[in-house]
């Protein structure tokens, strides 16, 4: 299951509004009632406290709330309407179970009005991790931040670089209680993290509670989720009353696949424009069953990729039978080991249900099966085919927030498939079908050299060859040493 929630960027008082920040705390004082009502004074202090931090409620005079005035009433139908319960103006036990839920500290009905907010006035945003916790390794850590910031790339025009430096865009950091910024965290649950909206400054910032317990699984708060919901606000959406959204502003279930919502990529395609990831439009050419493709190949456009160009550089490397499938973008060159020519072309050409670009591939020699990963799904290929439909990554055994992988490769030897994922790895047991234990783990720590993110990755001849951007590392798997370097496009003879 996953889990959707929210945690935020709040509007500040009208003196500061030039100041985006998240909202602060409501005061603790308990409100003094006038006349007999149903409901506990702990319930209506609860309430009371909600209501002012998120739905503007009005203090009287001398820090004295009227249990019976309208204001109250009012503020508490506002918000049941806004969470799609029986607007009564009565604090019964659904709306109350709302209101001692974990939330984020924005208002709801102004900012749902107002669901698109600032923008940064730049496509490429810059991040960086300051203080981690110490719930999740460092490198789990990173990994899930990119993730969640690739959830909103991949719906949008936005590129996301992590920087080292301290004039980052995007500051990621876990704190506990005051931390500087005026807004204290108030302990386990209640406000789990909150984030500062586009601008100087501050701006962008994202915090999270460290006194809350983070992990990328279902138990306690998922961090994938709550750092995804955060970037929206660091990005300048502002929260949703639609439960399928990911602005929602309560910590759920979700009740989507997909993380985003319809409403939440039109909200950020409003901001920043749509993915630029759009398909290329190629002929498409259909292939008879009487012959294979692969093998003697249908014409293509005249229109064709410089395999020879000196930055040329990989999505995806992978063996396929007895053929070597190089894959960038949308296209497809095929090296034949018993044939010096090069079969190339869109990669549609060749596997009409596969309209996306190849991010990983890799060939198990015992099931004569590939794998080819798009994403967070993968196709199953089988001699020149793709069998069904696409699966989830998750079907491997990967958690959650694992929406990419970066490059794979099987080592047939040991029966294991590697996932590169940025700085971590994990190791596969094919046997089994069920990922080791102990994983993940860090790609530098046990492929010494390898110290950047990997492009591609394939295992011939005893050696695995990692694709780095124009270069290709050729790894001594047993000595654990990069034994030569070589161009990319040499391998496709040039």
């Amino acid at each position: 299951m996953h889990l959707v929630l929210c945690f935020c960027v709040c509007v500040l008082p009208v003196l500061l509004l030039s100041l985006p920040g998240p909202c602060r705390s409501a005061p603790s004082l308990a409100p003094q009632e006038e006349g007999s009502t149903s409901e506990t004074q702990g319930d209506v202090k609860l309430a009371t406290e909600y209501l002012q931090r998120y739905y503007h409620l009005k203090e009287g005079p001398f820090g004295r709330w009227k249990r019976s005035g309208q204001s109250f009433t009012s503020s508490v139908q506002e918000m049941q309407l806004f969470f799609g319960l029986n607007s009564t103006g009565v604090l019964d036990t659904e709306t109350l179970e709302v209101m001692r839920s974990p939330r984020c500290g924005v208002p709801d009905v102004e900012d749902y009005i107002h669901n698109r907010g600032t923008r940064w006035s730049k496509s490429v945003i810059t991040y960086r991790i300051g203080h981690y916790t110490r719930d999740l390794p460092r490198g789990t850590i990173n990994s899930v931040v990119q993730s969640a910031l690739s959830v909103w790339a991949r719906a949008s025009g936005l590129t996301f670089v992590r920087s080292h430096n301290r004039n980052a865009d995007i500051k990621v950091e876990f704190v506990t209680s005051e931390h500087g910024d005026l807004y204290p965290f108030d302990g386990p649950r209640g406000t789990l993290a909150h984030a500062f909206g586009p601008g100087a400054g501050m701006g962008g910032d994202t915090h999270f509670d460290d006194d809350e317990h983070w992990t990328t699984g279902e138990k306690d708060f998922n961090l994938y989720l709550v750092a995804a919901h955060e970037f929206g606000h660091a990005l300048g959406l502002k929260h949703s009353r639609n439960p399928e959204s990911l602005m929602y502003p309560t910590y759920m279930h979700p009740r989507q696949v997909d993380l985003l919502s319809k409403e939440d990529v039109a909200n950020i395609n409003a901001l920043y424009g749509t993915s630029r990831s759009s398909p290329k439009l190629f002929p498409r050419y259909g292939w008879s069953p009487q012959y294979n493709p692969w093998l003697s190949g249908p014409q293509f456009p005249r229109l064709m990729e410089n395999k020879c160009a000196p930055d040329l550089s990989f999505d995806a490397v992978s063996t396929l039978g007895d053929a070597t499938f190089f894959f960038r973008e949308r296209y497809l060159w095929i090296k034949h080991n018993q044939q010096y020519d090069i079969k190339e072309g869109p990669i549609t050409n060749f596997m009409p249900k596969i309209e996306a670009n190849i991010d990983a591939a890799f060939w198990v020699p015992r099931r004569s099966t590939a794998y080819l990963i798009h994403e967070s799904m993968f196709w199953t290929v089988k001699g020149s085919r793709v069998r069904g439909k696409p699966k989830p990554l998750s079907t491997f055994g990967f958690p959650i927030w694992v929406q990419d992988v970066d490059a794979a490769v099987h080592i047939a030897k040991t029966g294991r498939t590697l996932f590169f994922i940025h700085d971590i790895y994990w190791s596969y047991n094919e046997n089994r079908r069920i990922m080791d234990i102990g994983f993940p783990k860090y790609i530098s720590e046990d492929f010494p050299g390898v110290n950047t993110t990997i492009s591609a990755a394939i295992h011939k001849e005893g050696f695995i060859h990692f694709f780095v951007g124009p270069q290709v590392y050729k790894y001594d798997y047993t000595q654990k040493r990069i034994v030569g370097v070589e161009k990319t496009n040499a391998w496709l003879g040039c």
